[in-house]
């Protein structure tokens, strides 16, 4: 069995001293990350090297000597928003690397907002139902107490962080949980993930699922939009503007909770209703759909609202495979290259733009895009991964669950890896 990492945010209500004591650790750390920002970007305008995560690291300790203020954080805190510097920074040189011009250097941050305090590997304490803190500020303990639904072994928690949104307070824990051994039992589902319908599947039974996306954003935007509106006709900054933006962030965020509590219910639907351990999920890129050239001028903008508003189907994704995990099964990320173009049952490509949405093909087969995307995903994997017998019952199953309504090739038609030009690329999730 091998461990996992699964996270837990949990909501605290500290006390009004307990509140200073948070405030002031976190603008210490704050502190230390706009100074080492500013740092790394005077090397940078100077060409100046060797300003790293471990020269800054190093100069920890003549920092605390000549302010002894910083005492007051958990070394290990300062460590990590060190950490965290050197990861924006590999991030957005990583982003420049692959053309994204746009993207931007890590930016100072502002005193008015909470900086998350994070302890990773030490530094806190978890015992009957309570997480308790160190820090060396007025001697006021840190320390909260946990739901009882909520049990945790002190040596499984990895990391625990302190976070604040609109004056509300919580900890994040990271713990470690072992994850049972997955076992293949020749049972499997493809899924494709689409727009309108976010859950296209196709099991070794032949039996199809489709379930619609639900759009939030639908009912939010015009009022989102309505808000922004008048927000945008008062003087920025003032009472009526912060009133008007204050309300619009409000509706954003109930339609990010409902587009991601819709997600989460479904992922858990998905993995636990199925008799398959074994998942197969198209490697979908929204990037590319977004920036595809094929798609008309006058299409792209609604598919990128489209594809942005749908509560992003990574994240999607993500939450398959960690539930899979959780379960002993697996989700397996497949190259889906085609597999909307390429009729299933006789291999030929046909143009489909994005806005049809049923392929008919001249040899009988008349099947949606979404379909016909699954069954060809389902027969790439079966055809390299899985048994002759495995492959030959799916083809079975699915003819006999057509009855007359879509052309199936025979398992004997050869249809396998010979038959295409470079082997699709898999990424176990």
């Amino acid at each position: 069995m091998k461990p996992m990492k699964l996270t837990q945010k949990i909501r605290i209500f500290p006390t009004p001293e307990q509140e200073e004591v948070l405030w002031k650790l976190s603008e210490k750390c704050r502190l230390i990350y706009n100074f080492a920002l500013a740092e790394r970007r005077h090397a940078y305008r100077h060409g100046i090297k060797g300003v790293n995560y471990r020269k800054q690291q190093n100069d920890l300790p003549r920092i605390k000597k000549q302010y002894p203020e910083y005492t007051w954080v958990y070394s290990k805190v300062l460590q990590y928003v060190l950490r965290s510097l050197a990861a924006d920074y590999e991030s957005f040189f990583a982003l420049r690397k692959n053309g994204y011009a746009e993207a931007r250097s890590p930016r100072y941050k502002g005193k008015q907002y909470f900086t998350t305090i994070v302890y990773n590997q030490s530094g806190f304490k978890l015992e009957q139902g309570t997480i308790s803190f160190s820090h060396n500020y007025n001697d006021i303990p840190l320390g909260f107490a946990l739901p009882e639904k909520f049990s945790f072994d002190n040596t499984q928690v990895k990391q625990v962080a302190i976070s604040a949104q609109r004056n509300r307070y919580f900890v994040t824990i990271t713990h470690q949980v072992e994850e049972p051994a997955y076992v293949d039992n020749e049972q499997y589902q493809a899924i494709d993930l689409g727009v309108t319908h976010i859950v296209t599947a196709v099991n070794s039974q032949g039996k199809f699922l489709v379930v619609n996306n639900q759009r939030p954003d639908k009912y939010w935007n015009p009022k989102i939009a309505r808000i922004q509106a008048r927000r945008d006709r008062c003087k920025k900054f003032s009472n009526r503007w912060k009133l008007f933006n204050r309300i619009k962030r409000k509706y954003e965020r109930k339609r990010d909770a409902q587009l991601k509590n819709f997600q989460h219910k479904l992922s858990t639907k998905l993995v636990n209703n199925t008799k398959a351990n074994t998942l197969i999920v198209g490697d979908l890129e929204i990037k590319a759909m977004a920036q595809s050239k094929n798609v008309p001028n006058f299409i792209r903008s609604g598919l990128n609202r489209a594809t942005q508003n749908t509560g992003t189907l990574g994240r999607f994704v993500h939450f398959l495979t960690y539930k899979s995990k959780r379960v002993g099964k697996r989700l397996i990320e497949f190259d889906e290259c085609n597999t909307s173009r390429e009729c299933y049952v006789c291999g030929k490509l046909h143009y489909m733009p994005i806005w049809q949405r049923v392929m008919n093909c001249e040899c009988g087969n008349v099947i949606t895009r979404d379909k016909n995307s699954c069954v060809v995903l389902m027969k790439r994997y079966l055809s390299q991964n899985a048994k002759w017998t495995g492959y030959q019952a799916f083809l079975d199953n699915l003819r006999q669950t057509a009855k007359g309504k879509t052309k199936v090739p025979s398992p004997s038609d050869g249809y396998g890896l010979e038959d295409s030009q470079e082997a699709p690329s898999v990424k176990v999730g």
